[in-house]
């Protein structure tokens, strides 16, 4: 990996790392896209995805690479967006992470839940740590509804949801597409949108949020 993706995240926000992951680990993280793990927020143990995100892995070494420091999974999604199951997502950060249970720290919250998850919105600075890298499982062009990222936009500090769009739009715009393998790098605070696919085609997607650290006790990230 070169210094200029690196420098690039931390200018921008996001990145586009092309052929992160081979064909034949592909393969096997798509047989592992079964109907039944769709907006799954997990891992299998033992499986391709477990073995891919872990910090030995293609994808955690990378998080290593970019971040300059070991990175750990801290929260797995998976998504397929298809003509059947199709979905807008607004602009917005990612401002929630996953956690074990609801313990109550100061500054953490508020709280919800998501997939039988419980998350919490922590303080800006353990968010400005973090990185998402979302693995292209499928092709994903133009057509396909991908993430659109405003440059630049995750030096915003949280943003007030009022504000949001015409941030967005004020900023330069990243449309991340790809092919199977590549990976998006993202920081959480990162304004992004996605619109419908317009294709027939699937777009599945790994979605793996990444962290440096525990988290302050009693507080435990989910995948601990």
């Amino acid at each position: 990996m070169s210094s200029g993706l690196r420098e690039q995240l931390t200018a921008d926000g996001a990145c586009v790392v092309r052929r992160v992951v081979s064909g034949d680990e592909i393969a096997g993280i798509a047989r592992e896209f079964t109907e039944g793990l769709r907006g799954t927020r997990g891992s299998l143990p033992g499986s391709a995805i477990e073995r891919l995100i872990a910090p030995a892995g293609a994808l955690g070494a990378l998080a290593t690479a970019l971040s300059g420091r070991e990175m750990r999974p801290v929260r797995v999604v998976q998504f397929d967006k298809t003509a059947a199951d199709n979905w807008i997502t607004p602009w917005h950060q990612d401002r929630t992470i996953a956690v074990a249970e609801r313990r109550d720290v100061e500054g953490y919250g508020p709280w919800s839940v998501k997939g039988g998850v419980v998350h919490v919105e922590p303080p800006a600075e353990l968010l400005d740590g973090m990185l998402t890298l979302r693995l292209f499982v499928d092709p994903c062009g133009s057509d396909q509804g991908p993430v659109s990222i405003a440059l630049g936009s995750h030096r915003l500090g949280r943003v007030p949801a009022a504000e949001v769009a015409d941030r967005a739009k004020a900023a330069p715009e990243l449309i991340a597409t790809g092919e199977a393998g590549d990976v998006l790098a993202m920081r959480l605070l990162a304004l992004h949108a996605s619109g419908r696919s317009r294709s027939t085609s699937p777009r599945r997607v790994l979605h793996v949020d990444y962290a440096p650290e525990p988290l302050p006790p009693p507080l435990r990230w989910a995948m601990e």
